[in-house]
C-alpha cells in the first residue's frame, strides 16, 4: 500500500537508508512497496536487489518535484517503464528545467497526481492519490463520484520524531537557512510516516474501492532485473569470433614491437592469456581499451596503463601498458582468473590536458546513450555534519569551534547537545551526487535501462549511482585518469623536438631501462621532478636500496606506500635487503612463508602477496584469496563474504599448526595494507613512468624542468625546480615583455619565466601583449609599449617592478616615475593608430639609489619566489662554511651547518610523540637531511621557510647520510624596512 517511499537518496530530504527502509516496511507487514526518491533513481536497482532478502516485492519510480512541491509520482510497471522514467527525468536534470504539472504520455508507467479539488481528465495509467489527511475532505469533493481513479498515497519519508527532526535539519541545510526560519512549504508534514499495512487498511476501511485500486496497481507492476550477467558492451566487431581474431592479430603484431626475440616462454604465456580471455568473453573489453590507446597514440598523447592490468602480456603487446609481465614474472591470475565473472580493470592515465578529449572520443564512438561517467555520492562526514547542523541552529563560529574541540554533551548547553547528537545521526548520509574520479561505463544496453543521468561540471552525462551499485548491477567501469606527470613527459618531448629536432619514442622501454646515466641517477635518488620518486622519503629509500635497476624500483614504488610502511615491513625489507644474516634468520623462523615471498625477502609488499599468503600459507582457494585481497577495501569489508573468508583464514592456519602469535602477526600485516598496497603490475607501471621521466631529465634536464613547471610542478615548490635547473646549468630570467610567453620557455640554456607566475597580472593583459607583439614585433621601450597595449597603471607597475622592461637599460625606479607621469590621470591607456606619434616630454632624472636585494623582494612579492639564492638574504655573517660534501668525512661528529629549508615531514613515535624529518639544501645547492627527535623538535621548532643554523651529529644508515639535530635556529633575513 506504500506507493511513495523516500530513502535518504532523496538528498537532504529522506532520513532512512535503503536497508532501514526495507526493514521498516517488512516489519510493517507490507508485501510490495514502491521506492520513489525525489528526482532521482540512484538506488532504485539496489532496492530491487535487496528487497527479496526482506520478503518485499519491489516497485520503483520517481517522486517528480519542483523544489519541495510535488507534481506527480511515476511508478514503473516493468523494466520498460523504468527506462521511460529515466529518459524523461534525465533531460530535466541536465537542463535544470522544471517539471510541467501534467506528466508525459508514458506507455509503461503509472502516474499518481496529488489530491486536488478540481476534476481533471485522466488517462488509463493515471490516478489521483489521496492521503489519510485528504480522506476527510473526500465527501465534499467532486472526486467522490470517481472512486475508480483514486489510490492510497501515503508519502513515507520518516519513521518517528527523531527521523522527522533529521528531515527538518536536512531541509534547513539544503536551503542554507536557520531551522527557525525554514519555510513550512520546504518541509514535509509530520504525517509523512511509514505506516504499517494494517494501519493503512484501517484508515481506508470505509473506501474498499480505493484499497482495491491500490492493490491492482501494485499487482500490475513487476520489476525484474538480472544481476548475474555482465552488462558491459559485449562486442567490439560484429561477433565474438571476429573479436577474438582481431585481438589475436593485434597481439601478434605487438610481439614484433616489444621483443627482439620471441621466446617460447612468451609464446606460451600469450597463448594461455588469449585462451582465458576468450573463454571469459573479455575480448571486447581488451579491444575497447586497445582502440582507446590507438586513438591516443594517433593524437600524439601519452598514457600509462597501470593497475593489475599490467599483469597481462596481451595488454603489453596491445600497448595498453608498458610493463613486460614475463620479465617481472607477474601473476596473470591477479588480473584474470577462471573464477572472475566481472571484466578486468585497466587504469589508464593520460595527461591532464588530454583526458577530456579521450572521454569525448569514448562517448562519440560508443554512443552518448550507452556511455556515461560513473557517479558517486558525497556524504556528510562527522565534521561537516557537525558544522552544518550547528549553522542551522544559529551557533556563532566561535561556539562551533569550541564544540568541535570539546564535543562532550555533559559540558554543552541544550543547543550544543542537539548539535552533537544529530551530527552523529546524519554522519555518512549522502549529501549530493558527484562524479567518480575516473570511471566511465560503456553499456551494451542504453544507460537509461539502469539510471537517469545528470550533467555535472565535466559536461558529460553521469549516472546517479556509484561504483558499488554499478558492480552489483553488472556494469563495470573503464578507468580513464589524468595526471600531470604525463603532461611533463609530453611537453618535454615537444620542446626537444622543437629545439633539437629529435623524435624520441618514449614507449620503447628498451631505450631507458639499461641506460647507465639513468641507473646512476636512480641509485643516488637524483630524481627531482620525476614522477613518484622525487619525494625526500623516496630519495632516502632509493639510496638505501641502491636501486639502480627496474626490479628494485618496482619494489620501492610499493614499499613506500603507507600500508607497507605502517606495518613496519618497509624497514624490515630494507634490513633484509642489506643484511644477508637477517634474511637467513627470517627464512629459518618461518620457511613456509619465506618460500612464498622469496623475491621480497619474506616481506609482503604487493597485493598479490596477500593472495599468495592466503592461498599457499593459509590454504584458501584462489577465489577466496581474492575476496581477502578485495577486502582491503573498507566498503567491501562490510560484506558477509569477507567475514567468512577471514574466519576461514584463521581456522585453516590453526589446522596447519601455526602458532597463534605468528598468524595474528601475518593477519596484522594484511590488514595494515588497508587500501594502500599496490598490485605488483601497478608498481611496475609507475616504475616505467619514473624511468621515462628519469631518461628525459638525464639527457634534457632543462627542457624537463620547464615542462615540470608548466604542468604545475610536483612535490616541491616552483622555487626548488628552478634551483634544480640552475644546478644543471640553466640561467633563469624573470618575465620579459619581449621574450616571455604565458608559460615558461627555454632558449639555449636560458629559461624565461612565464607571465602566469605573476599573481596579480590579468590574463587578458598578457593576451593583448602577446597578440600585439606577434603582429607588430618587439616593443622598443616603455612609451612604445604604452602606445600599443591597453593597460592600467596598476598592471603596468607589476610589469615594471618585475623588471620586464630591463631590455631598455633603464632602472625600475626611473621607469616607475615615467609610468606615473604618462598614466597618472588615466585609468587605462587607449592606444590609437596615427600617422605621426605625438612626442611626449622626457625628463632627465638624477641617479636613484638601489639596494642589491630590492629585486629579490619584488620577485618574492610578485612571483612567490626569487631567482636569487636564499643565502643572499641572510642578514648576519654565516656561522659556518660547512657543506654537504664534507659530511661523509664527519660521521659520528657534532657539526654546525647553514642550510635552506625545503620540506619538513612530521610523524609520530611509537609512544605518540611528534618528531620530524627535514630536507634542506646547502650553499652549493646540494641535499642535507635531518632527523628531529621529540625532545629537540619541542625545544627547537621549525619557524617557517628560510635559512637555519643546524647543529647535530652526522649518522649513516645504509649509505643514507643525515644529521640528528640537537639544536636549530632560524637565521634573520634582511627586511624590506632595512632595505
Amino acid at each position: 500500500m506504500l506507493l511513495n517511499c523516500h530513502s535518504y537518496y532523496s538528498f537532504k530530504y529522506g532520513a532512512l537508508s535503503v536497508e532501514e527502509l526495507l526493514k521498516e516496511v517488512s516489519q510493517g507487514g507490507h508485501a510490495a512497496v514502491a521506492l520513489t526518491d525525489i528526482n532521482n533513481t540512484a538506488t532504485s536497482l539496489e532496492f530491487v536487489r535487496l528487497a527479496p532478502e526482506h520478503t518485499i516485492r519491489p516497485l520503483v519510480g520517481v517522486d517528480f518535484r519542483n523544489g519541495a512541491r510535488q507534481q506527480y509520482v511515476g511508478i514503473a510497471k516493468n523494466a520498460d517503464g523504468f527506462r521511460e522514467i529515466n529518459e524523461f527525468l534525465s533531460p530535466h536534470l541536465h537542463n535544470g528545467r522544471e517539471f510541467e504539472p501534467d506528466a508525459p504520455e508514458f506507455d509503461d508507467v503509472f502516474v499518481i497526481y496529488p489530491f486536488q479539488s478540481q476534476l481533471r481528465k485522466l488517462e488509463d495509467n493515471e490516478f489521483i492519490g489521496i492521503s489519510p489527511q485528504d480522506l476527510r475532505n473526500l465527501p465534499f469533493n467532486p472526486w467522490k463520484k470517481h472512486l475508480d481513479k483514486l489510490v492510497i498515497l501515503q508519502t513515507a519519508t520518516f519513521r518517528n520524531k527523531r527521523d522527522y527532526n533529521i528531515h527538518r535539519l536536512l531541509r534547513a541545510i539544503d536551503k542554507n537557512t536557520l531551522l527557525s526560519k525554514l519555510a513550512r512549504e520546504e518541509q514535509a508534514s509530520f504525517d509523512n510516516q511509514y505506516k504499517s499495512a494494517a494501519e493503512l487498511l484501517a484508515i481506508y476501511e470505509n473506501y474498499p474501492q480505493i484499497i482495491a485500486n491500490t492493490q491492482r496497481l501494485l499487482d500490475a507492476c513487476s520489476m525484474e532485473f538480472d544481476f548475474t550477467t555482465n552488462k558491459n558492451k559485449k562486442l567490439f566487431t560484429d561477433s565474438e569470433e571476429h573479436d577474438f581474431q582481431l585481438l589475436k592479430q593485434e597481439a601478434h603484431k605487438g610481439l614484433k614491437y616489444r621483443y627482439h626475440k620471441v621466446t617460447d616462454k612468451v609464446k606460451e604465456r600469450l597463448n594461455k592469456e588469449l585462451k582465458v580471455i576468450r573463454e571469459l568473453n573479455f575480448c571486447a573489453y581488451f579491444l575497447i581499451n586497445w582502440d582507446l590507446v590507438q586513438y591516443s597514440l594517433g593524437k600524439g598523447y601519452y598514457h600509462v596503463g597501470r593497475g593489475s592490468g599490467a599483469n597481462s602480456l596481451v595488454a603489453y603487446l596491445l600497448r595498453i601498458t608498458n610493463v613486460d609481465p614475463v620479465e617481472l614474472d607477474l601473476y596473470f591470475e591477479r588480473f584474470i582468473n577462471p573464477y572472475r565473472t566481472s571484466p578486468p580493470d585497466f587504469d589508464i592515465d593520460f595527461s591532464w590536458t588530454d583526458r577530456d578529449d579521450i572521454t569525448r572520443y569514448l562517448f562519440d564512438t560508443y554512443g552518448w546513450n550507452r556511455t556515461a561517467l560513473l557517479g558517486t555520492f558525497i556524504t556528510f562526514n562527522h565534521k561537516s555534519a557537525f558544522r552544518e547542523i550547528a549553522k542551522v541552529f544559529g551557533l556563532p563560529e566561535e561556539e562551533i569551534t569550541r564544540l568541535q574541540k570539546d564535543p562532550d554533551p555533559k559540558r554543552a548547553d541544550e543547543y550544543g547537545q542537539w548539535v552533537i547528537r544529530y551530527s552523529q545521526y546524519i554522519a555518512n548520509f549522502p549529501s549530493h551526487a558527484s562524479i567518480h574520479s575516473c570511471g566511465i561505463l560503456i553499456s551494451e544496453e542504453p544507460i537509461s535501462n539502469f539510471s537517469s543521468t545528470q550533467l555535472l561540471p565535466k559536461g558529460f552525462p553521469s549516472t546517479q549511482f556509484d561504483m558499488y551499485i554499478a558492480e552489483d548491477l553488472g556494469l563495470h567501469k573503464f578507468d580513464v585518469l589524468s595526471q600531470r606527470g604525463l603532461g611533463k613527459i609530453k611537453d618535454t618531448l615537444t620542446i626537444i623536438k622543437q629545439n633539437h629536432g629529435i623524435d624520441i619514442d618514449i614507449n620503447n622501454t628498451r631505450l631507458f631501462m639499461e641506460d647507465p646515466r639513468v641507473k646512476q641517477m636512480l641509485k643516488k635518488g637524483e630524481a627531482i621532478g620525476c614522477f613518484y620518486i622525487e619525494s625526500p622519503a623516496m630519495r632516502m629509500l632509493l639510496t638505501k636500496l641502491k636501486a639502480e635497476d627496474y626490479k628494485r624500483l618496482v619494489a620501492a614504488s610499493s614499499i613506500i606506500r603507507p600500508g607497507v610502511a605502517k606495518s613496519g615491513m618497509m624497514r624490515e625489507y630494507i634490513i633484509r635487503f642489506q643484511d644477508k644474516a637477517k634474511r637467513e634468520e627470517a627464512k629459518r623462523a618461518l620457511p613456509e612463508l619465506y618460500s612464498i615471498l622469496e623475491e621480497t625477502y619474506g616481506v609482503m609488499v604487493y597485493q598479490e602477496d596477500v593472495i599468495k599468503v592466503a592461498h599457499y600459507f593459509a590454504g584458501l582457494a584462489l577465489d577466496e584469496a581474492d575476496v581477502l585481497r578485495r577486502g582491503m577495501s573498507w566498503k567491501f569489508k562490510q560484506r558477509n563474504e569477507f567475514g567468512k573468508v577471514r574466519d576461514k583464514f584463521f581456522t585453516n592456519c590453526r589446522k596447519k599448526g601455526y602458532a597463534d602469535t605468528v598468524v595474528q602477526d601475518i593477519w596484522r600485516q594484511i590488514e595494515s595494507f588497508a587500501n594502500y598496497a599496490f598490485a605488483k603490475g601497478h608498481s611496475a607501471s609507475y616504475a616505467v613512468e619514473s624511468f621515462q621521466a628519469l631518461y628525459l631529465k638525464a639527457y634534457y634536464p632543462l627542457e624537463y624542468m620547464v615542462a615540470t613547471l608548466n604542468n604545475g610542478g610536483g612535490f616541491y615548490s616552483p622555487q626548488l625546480y628552478l634551483h634544480d635547473a640552475v644546478m644543471h646549468g640553466a640561467k633563469v630570467e624573470v618575465p620579459c615583455i619581449n621574450r616571455s610567453f604565458w608559460e615558461n620557455t627555454i632558449n639555449g640554456n636560458t629559461i624565461f619565466l612565464g607571465f602566469y607566475l605573476l599573481r596579480d597580472l590579468e590574463k587578458e593583459i598578457v593576451k593583448n601583449i602577446l597578440d600585439e607583439r606577434g603582429i607588430n614585433g618587439n616593443y622598443l621601450n616603455l612609451r612604445d609599449f604604452i602606445q600599443r597595449v591597453p593597460i592600467s597603471l596598476e598592471q603596468l607597475i607589476i610589469l615594471i617592478r618585475i623588471d620586464a622592461f630591463r631590455f631598455t637599460g633603464i632602472g625600475k625606479k626611473e621607469l616607475l616615475w615615467d609610468a606615473h607621469f604618462l598614466l597618472g590621470h588615466n585609468k587605462k591607456t587607449k592606444p590609437e593608430r596615427t600617422l605621426f606619434q605625438t612626442e611626449v616630454k622626457e625628463f632627465q632624472l638624477p641617479a636613484l639609489w638601489k639596494h642589491r636585494l630590492e629585486d629579490a623582494f619584488d620577485e618574492m612579492e610578485l612571483l612567490g619566489l626569487s631567482i636569487r639564492s636564499p643565502f643572499e638574504l641572510i642578514k648576519d655573517e654565516l656561522p659556518s662554511s660547512l657543506k654537504a660534501c664534507h659530511l661523509p668525512q664527519l660521521l659520528g661528529k657534532l657539526v654546525r651547518i647553514v642550510a635552506y629549508l625545503i620540506h619538513r615531514k612530521p610523524t609520530r613515535t611509537s609512544n605518540g610523540k611528534t618528531m620530524f624529518f627535514g630536507t634542506w639544501i646547502d650553499m652549493d645547492g646540494h641535499w642535507i637531511d635531518t632527523v628531529h627527535f621529540p625532545p629537540t623538535a619541542q625545544l627547537y621548532p621549525f619557524r617557517g621557510p628560510g635559512c637555519y643554523c643546524i647543529e647535530g651529529t652526522v649518522v649513516d644508515e645504509y649509505g643514507f647520510l643525515s644529521i640528528e639535530v640537537s639544536r636549530m635556529e632560524r637565521m634573520a633575513n634582511f627586511s624590506l624596512e632595512s632595505v
